[in-house]
Formats: structure tokens, sequence, C-alpha cells
């Protein structure tokens, strides 16, 4: 999901959406130069770095663990656990950010992701696995698989709750006046990112010998060229008008722990975590019940990177317009309409099996009617995310206490990753004991499912999206009646 890149830029309170309706906290005292000074540039091309190695290998997670023999939960809930911690983290690793500057933190950021991801390839390349062609209900792999993975995932996760407090507070720091420009092209190379890491793992998993397990080798190329560019380019810009070190925030655990109590003790905001976590819940199938359903029932080697291209593609091409035409729009009723569209999103496959099309056949030479469905389904998510994501910095700091604002938009991210939690096992649940239930297995090692549990599967996700559009509604009238 792309804009959820921006994770913790509500910590800094900059206006991260170009046209975002509401005010904006200026980034600085005064105006910036006539133009971006280099150390912005660095810290934008470190960004598009690890951005291309997240990417590079995030659609594949779900199938890959399978592939090594983890089954169809585990795979989830590993994959759960990344996203979790990639949305929790940053609490408390933009804290460690502010203390030991931003150019260690990405130093140290890398050195984290690099690992991460080598211990993600290192069951295939040195520990004996291999990858099975189909991906079975129960689990095979043994140590040489599970702990790997499970370190990989932590470290993956770690480091990139590193990165973004790093290069937000650098675009920040430097932007001046102008954090509206400075944080749009942040988002363009966020996206652009996304798609270069894509394009790479496909290339060199496709290659003549390769497998799966190269994606990885393509994150780890980017995450050294990172630390490299870090290394060689990237220079603290945490220092004062006269040129002397910056004072540096302190916070404890403590005091960050006595911060989540108290947002957390408001109602409100806890209703709100609560109402929003839909949408993040059935954004986080495009890495779980998509994949599963793609590699298990529709075609054997899916083209996820390819396919999820449609997500920061969509992005890039409407956010403009779709921030034009919609900027004015209340940020709750914004919000409802996304979580509205990705519900109907989901819905969009039930359409081959409600006409009784073959879900395999091919729509072109290569691609499936099925995954032409799922490649709609991602872009309309898209979409919903344009109407969704940006509005829900706003509506937080419009939900806070007076005064206390900084701090609950430093939890505005909190929906996400409770979104997520939910999101691998309960979406692994319903593809298997619901999809697939009473699946048979064809010679090619596909399931044909039961058309009517195929398409019970699919109307809960969009009736999850449609009850979390009303139940924001019904929040909504409660909130106003509140205040009246």
């Amino acid at each position: 999901m792309a804009t959820f890149r921006t994770s913790v830029l509500s910590r800094y309170n900059p206006e991260p959406w170009p046209g975002r309706a509401g005010k904006r906290v200026p980034s600085m005292k005064t105006a910036g130069p006539e133009t971006f000074p280099k150390v912005f540039w660095t810290a934008n091309t470190t960004e598009l770095f690890e951005r291309a190695a997240y990417y590079s290998m995030a659609s594949f997670i779900v199938i890959y663990l399978g592939q090594l023999g983890l089954g169809t939960y585990w795979p989830a809930i590993f994959n759960t656990l990344l996203w979790y911690l990639v949305y929790f983290l940053p609490v408390l690793s933009g804290t460690i950010a502010d203390q030991i500057g931003f150019r260690r933190a990405l130093l140290i950021a890398f050195v984290l992701l690099t690992g991460g991801y080598f211990l993600m390839g290192y069951p295939v390349w040195m520990g004996g696995a291999s990858l099975a062609p189909t991906i079975e209900r129960g689990v095979s792999a043994g140590v040489n698989v599970v702990v790997p993975a499970i370190l990989g995932i932590v470290l993956i996760a770690v480091g990139g709750s590193f990165v973004k407090p790093a290069i937000l507070g650098t675009a920040q720091k430097t932007a001046g006046a102008r954090a509206t420009l400075a944080f749009a092209i942040f988002y363009v190379v966020v996206n652009l990112g996304s798609l270069f890491g894509r394009a790479v793992a496909f290339y060199v998993r496709t290659r003549p010998g390769a497998n799966l397990s190269m994606i990885f080798g393509v994150a780890m190329t980017m995450a050294v060229l990172a630390f490299v560019v870090v290394l060689a380019l990237y220079r603290d810009v945490e220092t004062t008008a006269g040129g002397r070190p910056a004072e540096k925030p302190h916070r404890s655990v403590g005091e960050i722990a006595a911060g989540m109590v108290r947002v957390l003790g408001n109602l409100r905001f806890v209703l709100f975590l609560t109402v929003s976590c839909g949408f993040f819940f059935l954004y986080n199938q495009v890495y779980v019940a998509l994949p599963l359903y793609l590699k298990t029932v529709v075609e054997s080697s899916p083209a996820m990177d390819i396919y999820t291209m449609a997500n920061p593609l969509v992005i890039v091409c409407f956010q403009l317009l779709v921030t034009r035409t919609f900027g004015k729009m209340k940020p709750i009723r914004s919000m409802i309409v996304g979580t509205v569209i990705i519900g109907l999103a989901m819905a969009i496959n039930l359409v081959p099996i409600v006409v009784g099309g073959d879900l395999r056949a091919p729509i072109w030479r290569w691609l499936p009617v099925g995954s032409l469905m799922v490649v709609t389904c991602i872009a309309l998510g898209a979409f919903a995310e344009l109407f969704t994501s940006a509005r829900m910095y706003e509506y937080v700091g419009a939900l806070a206490p007076k005064g206390q604002e900084g701090l609950f938009l430093g939890y505005a991210n909190l929906p996400l990753a409770f979104g997520s939690l939910l999101g691998g096992p309960v979406g692994a649940f319903i593809f298997n004991e619901v999809m697939a239930k009473g699946a048979t297995r064809r010679p090619d090692g596909l399931l044909d499912l039961v058309p009517s549990h195929n398409a019970l599967g699919w109307a809960i996700f969009m009736g999850v999206g449609l009850v979390s559009a009303l139940s924001m509604w019904l929040f909504n009238r409660w909130l106003e009646q509140q205040k009246a």
C-alpha cells in the first residue's frame, strides 16, 4: 500500500498530501531556499531504494513461505507480524532516530534490512530447503526454514521502522515553507520506488534457472545501495541556524507508554480505531488472501509483482485528480466513500463466479480471467486508498483533545497496525475454511473451488467493507450528537 509509506508523517505533523484540506503546520519558522538542499534529494534517493527493496518481495511473502512448507496459515501470520510491526514500531523507533541522529539511524536500518532480506532467502540459498511447486495446507517445514523466516521478518520490520522517521524528518527540516511540495515529491518517489522494485524483481526471478528466492537477492541489493548512498552522501540536517548541533529530544520508554495510555484511554479515538480497522483489514488482503487465491486456484505461477503494480500506477496517475475533485469533501465522508469502494472492489472477484465463467480461461495470451479480476480489485483498492488514507490523519487530528493533536497524530497509524494484525489470520481463515471448503485438487496442482463457497468468501470480504463504512457513519453521527 503506497500511502502507508507516510506512516510516521504524523509524528512530524507536516502536510503530506498536496491539496489536503485543513491547516498545515509549517516545518520551519522561515522559508527555505529557492531550491531544496542536496540532503533532501539524497534522502529521497535513499527512500526510492528502500521502497524498491521492500516491494520487490512484499507481494510474494505468503506464496514463498507457503512453497517452503509453512502451509496456508503460518505464511499469513508471518506476513501479519511484518506489517503490524512496520506500522506500530515507528512510535518507538522515531524517538530513537531523533536522539541518535538520522544518519546513524539510517545506517543501522539498512544493516538490519540487509540482514533480514538475507535471512528470508537463506533457507533456499544455504539452508537446504527447496520450493515446492504447490502450496499444501499442512506444515512440513523444519527449523532451517522457520527460524530464519521469523528472524528475517523481525529484522525487516525493525529496520524499516527506522527509515521513515529519518527520511520524513529530513524532508520536514529542509522543506521550509514548501512542505506541500516536499512531501508531494516524497510521495512520488515512494511510488516510483515501488514500481522499480517490482519490475526488477520480475526480471530477475523470471530469468532461466532462477527461482522465487531471487527476489530477496534483489531486496538485499537495493538495501545495500541505500546504505552506500547514506554512507557517502547523507549528512545530518539537525543543526541550528548558527551551525551548532540541535538539541535532541529525549523521551523515555515510560513517557511513550504514558502517551499511549492517554490515547487509548480516549473513548472517541478507541471507537474510531475500531470502525476504521475494516478498511485496512481489507487492504491487507492484497498481500494475504489474493496471493493465496491466485497461487492455489487460478495459476501456478502468478506474477504478483506485476499485478500489484496496479496500486502505485493508479495512485501516481489519479492522486492529483482525486485530490482536486474531492479535496473539499469532509474527511469522514471521504473515508466512508473509500471504505465502500474497497468493499465493492472485493466483490469484483464474484463476477466470473456469478456468470459461470472459467477462472483460468485466458483473456489475452497469458492473463487468466481470475487474475484480471484480482488486478481490477487491486486498482479499485488504490482508488479507495486515495479517499481514505490521506484523510485519516486529518480526522485523527480533529478527534484529538485541544493541545494534544501532536500526541494523537503520533498514534494515527494504529488503525493500520490493528487492521493488519487481523488481516493475516482472519484472511487466511476465510480463504481456507470458507472459499476452499470442499475443494478438489486438479492434476496440475490447482484447486477447483465449490462456486457457492468461493462466492461466499468474497461476499464476506465485501460485507466487511460495507459494515465498516456503516459503522463509520454511525460513529460520526454519535460524535456529532456528543458535540451538540
